[in-house]
């Protein structure tokens, strides 16, 4: 009886540790995202997430045999979230700075960004140049905001509004609040395509890199980076590129091109 009941108990511990690698190789990535930057990620009237980069981290959850259970927080939260080990990944057409990675992880770049200057139609504002004695706007600790800043003398514009949501950025420009707000160009034009009287009067490029950001040292970027690059090679980042984008992705750029880790900006 002894021995039986040995063998009970080892033959039910196995079993239950069994479970326990089953349960934790199944446990959902935990994702941040900002749920108003279509066509980057979008929250659904439904309370579903969809968009760019929303494909591209359920086809790594399903690689990695899971599922990516998604979070809208606000933009500036996004950086806690990962400081703080409180989610696996956020995205939210996040650019890769040295700044960034001195406190967060990124895995590589799939977009090469651009800034985009949003302007009432027949405003005067048709380049950076014009942006002198104007007010203008953009989203708080974002890419844009940063490049706003540092070129603060040389753009000479009157006086800087920073803010929490698109929406309430797009709404000021519509209703003459500022006169200019800058943003990613790409999801400046999706808004616009569905509003009245704005426009994106230039287009700036800046070489950013849009990647998904991780905490610092993650156990799971190694992982994450190499299906990113197997994405990139078998064509599904190119198909979801074009799905969102509605182009297809140019021949060697950041969408069709495996990279490493990066280590710096550069």
């Amino acid at each position: 009886m002894t021995i039986t009941r040995r063998r009970t108990f080892t033959l039910a511990a196995v079993f239950a540790f069994g479970l326990g690698i089953g349960a934790q190789a199944q446990e959902a990535l935990k994702v941040g995202s900002y749920p108003a930057n279509p066509p980057w990620e979008n929250k659904t009237e439904a309370g579903t997430f969809e968009g760019f980069e929303v494909d591209i981290v359920n086809e790594i959850a399903k690689r990695m045999g899971t599922t990516a259970e998604i979070a809208g927080l606000d933009f500036k939260a996004l950086f806690v979230a990962t400081a703080s080990n409180r989610v696996d990944m956020v995205i939210s057409s996040l650019t890769i700075t040295n700044e960034r990675l001195e406190s967060q992880s990124f895995t590589q770049p799939y977009v090469e960004g651009a800034l985009g200057i949003g302007v009432k139609e027949g405003s005067d504002i048709t380049s950076t140049a014009d942006l002198e004695g104007k007010i203008v706007g953009s989203i708080a600790t974002s890419f844009p905001e940063s490049w706003l800043k540092e070129r603060e003398a040389e753009l000479g514009y009157a006086e800087y509004k920073s803010y929490d949501t698109t929406s309430n950025m797009l709404s000021d420009l519509a209703n003459g609040r500022i006169d200019a707000a800058v943003n990613d160009v790409v999801g400046l034009r999706y808004a616009f395509a569905q509003m009245t009287g704005l426009a994106v009067a230039e287009e700036i490029t800046t070489g950013e890199k849009f990647a998904i950001m991780m905490p610092k040292g993650s156990d799971k970027l190694e992982a994450v980076n190499q299906i990113i690059s197997d994405m990139k090679t078998d064509g599904t980042m190119a198909a979801i590129y074009e799905k969102w984008l509605g182009v297809a992705p140019a021949a060697g750029s950041f969408t069709v091109t495996p990279m490493p880790v990066p280590t710096s900006a550069d």
